[in-house]
């Protein structure tokens, strides 16, 4: 089964409950939270402050992804926050905090994920899979919304396809960067199956049929 997660990112931040109940309506099961600290990645966004509003509003799934450093100081948190999913970067810390971050997110009940950058090779993650629930390779470099999809991430994504098929067959693999219509059937086709759709999904006429169109 494919899911959409709509990116809050590019909701309306003055009418977000308004966004997430037309959202809610039109089908999304998830939805995307972007943490960004200003180090990591060159933007800030969203705190678990706001984690904890959005699961106030929302009985949907959070996939929260942490864009920030050092992950393993904050996630306990995130985790009481309400996150369903908690995703850290591979390249946010030392491969022994990354370890102990995605052990910790699991003792807090929480499902723990792991994201790649562009530049950063399959292996980087390699040592991870089995702690994870979640697999988040990014199709642009992380930061800001509305940037172009990047094809040629689509081998990184079918050979992490294929190693969780062998060692981790119910880890979700995850897509996020310019997916829509059309680059979202390469993306399946590749063995993702959460498409994060920020813009193209808020800013389609028919949210109910964008979603609709993405899950099949």
């Amino acid at each position: 089964m494919n899911i959409v997660a709509p990116s809050l990112l590019a909701a309306d931040q003055m009418h977000m409950e308004r966004d997430i109940r037309v959202l809610e309506n039109a089908g999304a099961k998830w939805f995307h939270v972007d943490v960004m600290d200003g180090n990591f990645v060159p933007n800030f966004s969203f705190g678990y402050s706001t984690v904890s509003a959005l699961r106030k509003t929302t009985n949907r799934v959070l996939d929260v992804h942490l864009m920030i450093d050092r992950p393993i100081r904050y996630v306990e948190q995130f985790c009481k926050a309400g996150a369903d999913y908690l995703t850290v970067h591979v390249e946010a810390d030392t491969p022994e905090n990354i370890s102990a971050t995605l052990d910790k997110i699991t003792a807090c009940g929480v499902k723990a994920g792991i994201s790649i950058k562009p530049k950063t090779p399959v292996s980087a993650i390699e040592p991870y899979l089995e702690k994870c629930s979640l697999v988040l390779v990014m199709t642009v470099e992380p930061g800001f919304g509305g940037q172009s999809f990047m094809a040629d991430m689509m081998p990184k994504v079918a050979a992490l396809k294929e190693k969780l098929q062998q060692i981790n067959p119910t880890c979700h693999l995850e897509v996020d960067g310019g997916v829509d219509i059309n680059t979202s059937v390469v993306c399946k086709e590749n063995g993702a199956n959460v498409l994060v759709a920020g813009s193209a999904c808020l800013k389609a006429a028919d949210k109910k049929e964008f979603i609709s169109t993405l899950e099949k």
